[in-house]
């Protein structure tokens, strides 16, 4: 069972090299298991079913069962389907010695040196000037070059890499003259380079994923933070809508709602700062004909899990780390706990959460920063501020988080779906 999850998972982080891949992969299993695609300036229907909707990168799916009333219970599971990278600029093909390259910006926080010499790709959407979308990727097209050791002698004593005279990837050989970059994607794209009028393009690694270690204990892949989300959460609402149901059916409306944009502040119509949940939320509540009192009633009783990758003790920066906390790999997803409310974590979300994890067989691990290290933040502080819906901060331990190739245990991102099952199926 762990051998398929992992496989999966590689499977689907091969098949989501940006964003708006992410959002149609699952789209696209989310339809073959029977869920209906919702188009957001439509009708929706007031029926029990199965159903998702797009908006550009991200993904909102959900289950309602015959049972629903106006003040069931919404249970959320939050992710996001970006990762940290570098997004195409405007007039990308650029050249220098005669190497084509790539005009790129940072996107996120990544961590430079770990894109040195790979073979990435380009991949995203293309618009064409009447509004049609197109996804591209390109496979391995692209290389950041490392400068050799014998140029700088002092490379291995302090690598510092300036974002813009460094960053600039290699593509071919010619000029912008002879070479166009955006032509090449359109062609890849299958569609007339003249028409395109905008795109959103990113820089992705093209390694697939791997299992390793003594006892095959590692998975290493890229985009892990936070895929591994994302595709546990789908793993879960396939499980849910496929399998069997408590007696009575499910208590609660099981939602996967994987947002785009977390990594560069979530501020967008796609991200968890914008309307999109809420959105989804109000349509779903009037089909069941809620009052505007009784939908805050349904949000009173509601739960979200914002599941987004954390940090597994490093053995070689022991003291980077809580001196108290240490998760392993493959001890189990993370409580992710902060006292300045960077995590949403709070003692009745903790309780919810052991609950969960313990009905689901599944261990768990708490993660708190060091003091002297102030931790990130994610989605669920966003949500619960946002909705007012109560809110816990979980995730995948990981090692070389924001690294072109992400590391996390073989057993933690099916920990994490089954006790996300869990939560789908109860009321909490």
């Amino acid at each position: 069972m762990t051998v398929d999850h992992i496989q999966d998972l590689a499977a689907f982080v091969g098949a989501s090299p940006s964003s708006f891949h992410a959002a149609a992969e699952a789209g696209r299993r989310l339809a073959a298991a029977g869920f209906a695609q919702l188009d957001e300036a439509a009708q929706w229907p007031a029926t029990a079913g199965k159903y998702f909707v797009i908006r550009d990168g991200a993904i909102v799916a959900w289950v309602l069962p015959e049972s629903a009333g106006p003040t069931t219970a919404f249970n959320i599971l939050g992710a996001h389907t970006d990762s940290p990278s570098f997004k195409l600029k405007p007039k990308p093909t650029t050249s220098a010695f005669g190497w084509l390259q790539a005009g790129v910006e940072v996107y996120g926080g990544p961590l430079l040196n770990s894109w040195l010499d790979r073979e990435l790709q380009l991949a995203g959407r293309l618009v064409a000037t009447d509004g049609v979308e197109s996804l591209v990727a390109t496979g391995p097209l692209l290389r950041f070059p490392q400068l050799a050791i014998h140029l700088d002698r002092a490379a291995n004593e302090g690598l510092a890499l300036d974002k813009q005279r460094h960053m600039n990837p290699i593509w071919g050989q010619g000029t912008p003259a002879t070479a166009d970059l955006l032509g090449l994607l359109a062609d890849r794209a299958g569609v007339d380079p003249a028409a395109v009028g905008g795109f959103d393009i990113v820089v992705a690694d093209t390694q697939p994923g791997a299992v390793f270690g003594a006892n095959g204990e590692f998975f290493a892949s890229g985009r892990l933070d936070n895929l591994s989300s994302v595709h546990a959460g789908l793993a879960a609402l396939l499980a849910v809508a496929d399998g069997a149901v408590p007696a009575g059916g499910l208590p609660v409306v099981p939602v996967l709602a994987a947002f785009d944009h977390e990594e560069v502040g979530s501020a967008s119509r796609s991200g968890a700062c914008g309307p999109l949940l809420e959105d989804i939320l109000v349509r779903i509540s009037d089909g069941l004909g809620a009052s505007v009192s009784e939908r805050r009633r349904a949000f009173a009783n509601s739960f979200c899990v914002s599941a987004d990758a954390g940090h597994a003790v490093h053995p070689n920066y022991p003291e980077r780390h809580d001196p108290a906390n240490h998760p392993v790999l493959n001890g189990g997803p993370l409580l992710k706990i902060n006292a300045n409310q960077r995590y949403a974590t709070d003692a009745t979300g903790a309780a919810v959460w052991a609950r969960l994890c313990a009905a689901a067989a599944v261990p768990y691990q708490e993660f708190v920063s060091n003091n002297t290290v102030p931790c990130g933040s994610t989605i669920g502080p966003l949500t619960a501020t946002r909705l007012g819906i109560r809110t816990v901060d979980v995730g995948v331990p990981l090692l070389s988080m924001h690294s072109a190739r992400e590391l996390c245990g073989t057993k933690d991102p099916l920990y994490l779906a089954r006790a996300t099952e869990e939560f789908f199926r109860t009321a909490v």
